[in-house]
């Protein structure tokens, strides 16, 4: 069995780390090494997490489980609430702010599995999505599999859900970038092609238009394994107007970039 690195990069969502956590922790994957690395969060978000690291060892919780008809008693079993094998668990909290990317490049150069990905530490995995993307990979059929995503707010309400298209490099990056974050790739993608660009607005558009143009297989697997928070009323950090603008101009410079390369490949 292929190990997936799982890179949790955090920046202030303590409201949200916990839940993002245990959709990792309690995905249906046998052997996921979980990287947390928070970049210097003004809220309380290193104590979340130490408290739940902590918290993997020791926290109970129980289930009724048999009637005793002498006592007229319930009894219950009681077990470990953290009791998934095959999970192996880093935080690295950083005594300054990096900037998300260099943050997580940091988590993925701590990374030891076959597989990788990185997931925002306010966005929710469903737990079939790591074995759902892996068979590709598994198979040797894909370097790179995405699936599609519920978008949802904060009371986990889903506001709509994202169908991305079949792969096809025109229509993934040529007409923009359709490929999403709910993903699962190689790591030796970023061995051979390098780690997210530190310069890039749109890192992860830049990063996965690289690994296309170098000839990486992507797959769509057409399932729904994903939520992904809504930033629709967040205007702060990444998503203040002037940052976002900033982001899709630069996807925009991606896109025509992917457009010349596939004329120029037509052309060859």
């Amino acid at each position: 069995m292929k190990k997936i690195s799982v890179v949790i990069p955090s920046y202030n969502h303590a409201q949200y780390i916990e839940a993002c956590l245990d959709s990792i922790y309690f995905s249906d994957y046998p052997e996921i090494e979980i990287i947390i690395v928070d970049d210097h969060s003004q809220d309380d978000s290193a104590d979340v997490i130490s408290a739940w690291i902590e918290n993997l060892d020791v926290e109970e919780v129980s289930f009724a489980a048999r009637y005793n008809s002498e006592t007229d008693e319930i009894e219950r079993t009681i077990h470990k609430r953290y009791n998934r094998p095959g999970r192996t668990i880093f935080f690295e909290p950083s005594d300054t702010n990096l900037g998300s990317t260099k943050n997580y490049n940091r988590g993925f150069k701590m990374a030891t599995g076959d597989y990788c990905t990185f997931i925002a530490s306010d966005d929710i995995v469903h737990p079939q999505m790591f074995s759902e993307l892996a068979k590709p990979l598994d198979d040797d059929t894909a370097d790179f599999a995405y699936c599609d995503m519920f978008v949802i707010d904060d009371q986990q309400r889903i506001m709509r859900e994202f169908k991305l298209p079949d792969y096809d490099f025109e229509k993934s990056f040529g007409d923009w970038y359709l490929c999403g974050v709910a993903t699962l790739y190689r790591r030796s993608l970023h061995l051979e092609h390098g780690f997210y660009d530190e310069s890039a607005m749109a890192d992860d558009h830049e990063c996965y238009l690289r690994f296309a143009m170098n000839n990486a297989r992507f797959v769509h697997i057409p399932k729904t394994m994903y939520s992904i928070r809504s930033h629709h009323n967040r205007t702060v950090g990444l998503h203040s107007e002037e940052r976002f603008k900033a982001l899709l101009n630069y996807s925009k410079e991606l896109t025509l970039k992917a457009r010349k390369w596939l004329s120029d490949q037509k052309d060859s």
